[in-house]
């Protein structure tokens, strides 16, 4: 179940020629695939992209009419492998995952096949995820695309540049026997705008084709002396083919007047940041018209020493907008300047931040830097004087509330570090090595739990130092999608074959859930095109791990310490893996809510469980929250003059998981917490006992009212 449904969205990918397609950035690559013949599509979710696996997943039957084979891969190496059907044979394929981490796990198979080079039109779609929005460590696609000579395309980010840029990587990448990379950034993926439909093509050649008529090159096999031919046919023919390409089809584009002093590059993505910026500035209008000539760079590597020479030409400054460092493109720009012997001024990172997310006001202070600089004369007589300070910032902290990462309301992980830190009390601190997920939201607090992460799938293998023994064994955390993505055999192959000594605990929710909700092999919903319900616990035991431990409700606070505790102090020796599994509640509740509204409205009784605090038993100790950590259980400060510290409370927003309670019992808390079930639809017998307790339940409470002494002061 992925987080968000597209089926009536996909619908629109049906459009003709003609025809106005309207939507996301997402679904607009879709339609572009679509109309440019595309013969398979593969790929892993991971943001900004997550939602296009999502798309084509719902896709699939229209995917399947037209000939086009789609795959959901295991990973973005398995992703990137599938590109191999375009090295022998003319079927254009498509892949996606998200950079730069993606590009990282898939490098084995890129680097292969960008030395070998494609026949068909090869289309790497990489969701770049960089900025103070990004949950990833902060590297660019660049350095990878420059490294093994994969073009780079980073279009306008509005939907007709990007639906181009579809047609044209394909292009591209069949005019010079290389594959493509097309960046899509997170507001290129999010954007929603309009284009004109072309008809959806099937693919002139399909993987039927190929498998009817099988055919192999042996010059394409990535082997000497081949590989060297390849790095010398990459230089000599793909790369002087790819700039002709760029300069024929004009993929970069110019605007702006044709001469002024000065000038600005930018990558295309840049593109609305930078007339933002020059609209603030006074020097572009709201629809794009600028008074600075702009060379926008849809295509970012390779670029072409003529192209940008040619719009140097007359100018005295130009600056570079480039987002990201290591600052290639600058350093590339700077040697065809000086190559050339031009006698023009090349600013960039002197103006702009080395690192850090070019948001509009970084971008509009850079800008404003170079023209004081350069061309002082542009800028009005404000911006002109020297040292002006920049426009004051609302200060918004006291009305929007900080809001740090951390657990859903009702997670399913929560009550397995609530365990771990009861034991941690029991037992002392461990080395504990995270992995990526939603469960490295343990390592901030209330837990401060797991304190690195190597990877995807990587939790176990980051502890191989710590696992030959000692006085206390290690930890490692991994998820149901690291698990079946790399984990298995990266990192519990290496334990089994290793004989480690280690702690692995498996953090079952049924889904990739941090990435969408996408099911996984071990999902336990029924999925029509895909192999789920294979148990975790029988993988491991297919490569030898003995010692498993499977628990299906992790709510069991109790349970989990304990089973925890057996694994860190069994004298057993060999790998201890703890498969903890209960579905993620945003999935649940993406389930359920709908059948419970759709029950209310067919009158059908149904019961909603709530959980609460009783105020008067209640110590105000905290521990609870401390154990917990739910952004449903809070602080009420009560008018009792005799009660000064704040009692624990619980929020509209609590889903009845109970495990608040459970954390109190486990951990022998006060037992303040209560389940009431709140009953929809009741009978009518139902409805009268309930009125009847509630009426003696008041006349109770008025009596006892009545007989309270009355300490009132007097005036």
């Amino acid at each position: 179940m992925a987080e968000r449904s597209f089926k009536a969205e996909v619908q629109h990918l049906k459009l003709g020629a003609g025809e106005t397609f309207t939507g996301e950035g997402i679904l607009a690559i879709t339609k572009a695939l679509l109309e440019s013949g595309v013969g398979y599509v593969g790929g892993y979710q991971g943001a900004p992209i997550s939602h296009l696996m999502d798309v084509l997943a719902d896709a699939e039957e229209l995917l399947t009419d037209l000939g086009v084979r789609f795959e959901a891969n295991a990973n973005e190496a398995a992703a990137a492998a599938m590109l191999a059907a375009s090295v022998h044979y003319p079927i254009r394929g498509a892949v996606t995952f998200k950079g730069s981490v993606g590009v990282n796990v898939a490098s084995d198979a890129l680097a292969n096949l960008a030395s070998s080079g494609v026949t068909g039109g090869a289309l790497v779609i990489v969701g770049e995820d960089y900025g103070e929005g990004s949950s990833i460590m902060q590297e660019r696609t660049h350095a990878f695309a420059m490294k093994s000579q994969f073009w780079l395309l980073d279009p306008r980010p509005n939907l007709p540049s990007i639906v181009k840029s579809v047609s044209d990587g394909f292009d591209l990448s069949e005019a010079t026997n290389t594959p493509v990379m097309l960046m899509v950034r997170i507001r290129s993926c999010h954007v929603t705008g309009s284009f004109e439909c072309r008809d959806n093509r099937p693919p002139a050649f399909t993987v039927k084709d190929a498998l009817a008529n099988p055919r192999s090159d042996f010059a394409r096999v990535v082997l000497p002396p081949m590989s060297y031919q390849h790095e010398q046919d990459k230089v000599k023919n793909r790369w002087p083919a790819a700039e002709a390409f760029i300069r024929n089809r004009q993929l970069n584009e110019v605007f702006g007047p044709e001469k002024a002093p000065v000038g600005i590059v930018l990558q295309g993505g840049m593109y609305n940041g930078v007339i933002r910026a020059l609209h603030h500035l006074g020097l572009a209008d709201i629809y794009g018209n600028s008074r600075i000539p702009l060379y926008v760079l849809n295509v970012t590597y390779p670029l072409v020493a003529d192209e940008f020479l040619d719009f140097c030409k007359d100018k005295q400054s130009v600056l570079v907008v480039e987002e990201g460092q290591p600052e290639f493109i600058e350093n590339q720009l700077s040697a065809y300047l000086y190559r050339a012997r031009a006698d023009v001024r090349l600013h960039g990172k002197d103006v702009l931040p080395m690192a850090c997310e070019y948001t509009g006001a970084v971008m509009r202070d850079g800008i404003a830097a170079f023209l004081k600089a350069a061309a002082p004369d542009l800028l009005s007589d404000a911006l002109r004087a020297p040292n002006t300070p920049p426009p004051a910032l609302p200060d918004l902290s006291k009305t929007v509330p900080i809001r740090p990462p951390g657990f859903c309301t009702g997670c399913p992980e929560r009550p397995i570090f609530a365990a771990m830190k009861l034991v941690e009390q029991e037992l002392g601190k461990h080395q504990i090595a995270a992995d990526i997920g939603c469960h490295l939201f343990a390592s901030l607090p209330p837990f401060e739990i797991g304190g690195a992460t190597m990877g995807y799938g990587l939790g176990p293998a980051a502890n191989g130092a710590f696992d030959g023994g000692g006085e206390k064994r290690s930890v490692a955390i991994i998820g149901d999608g690291g698990f079946w993505h790399n984990g298995l055999s990266s990192s519990f192959t290496n334990m089994a074959f290793n004989k480690s000594d280690g702690v692995a605990i498996v953090v079952d929710n049924y889904y990739s859930a941090a990435t969408g909700g996408q099911d996984v092999m071990s999902s336990r919903a029924q999925n029509r095109t895909k192999s789920t319900k294979n148990p975790i616990s029988k993988a491991l035991a297919g490569i030898g791990i003995g010692w498993v431990r499977q628990i299906d409700r992790t709510y069991d606070v109790a349970k989990m310490r304990d089973t925890i505790r057996e694994a860190l102090t069994t004298p057993e020796k060999g790998p201890k893996v703890i498969v903890a599994s209960s579905e993620c509640m945003l999935n649940r509740q993406r389930r359920e809510k709908p059948l419970r509204a759709a029950a209310m409205k067919e009158g059908r009784r149904v019961d909603v469980p709530r959980f609460g605090v009783d105020e008067e038993v209640c110590t105000g100790d905290h521990a609870c929250m401390r154990l917990s950590g739910c952004p449903s259980l809070s602080l009420k400060k009560l008018e009792d003059p005799l009660r000064d510290d704040p009692v624990a409370s619980i929020d509209v927003t609590c889903v009845g998981c109970g495990n608040c309670g459970e954390v109190a019992d486990a951990a022998i808390l006060c037992p303040s917490f209560y389940r009431a079930d709140v009953v929809h639809n009741a009978g009518r017998l139902e409805t009268l006992l309930a009125r009847w307790r509630e009426g003696w339940r008041n006349y109770l409470i008025r009596r006892r009212a009545a007989r309270q002494l009355d300490l009132g002061v007097a005036e």
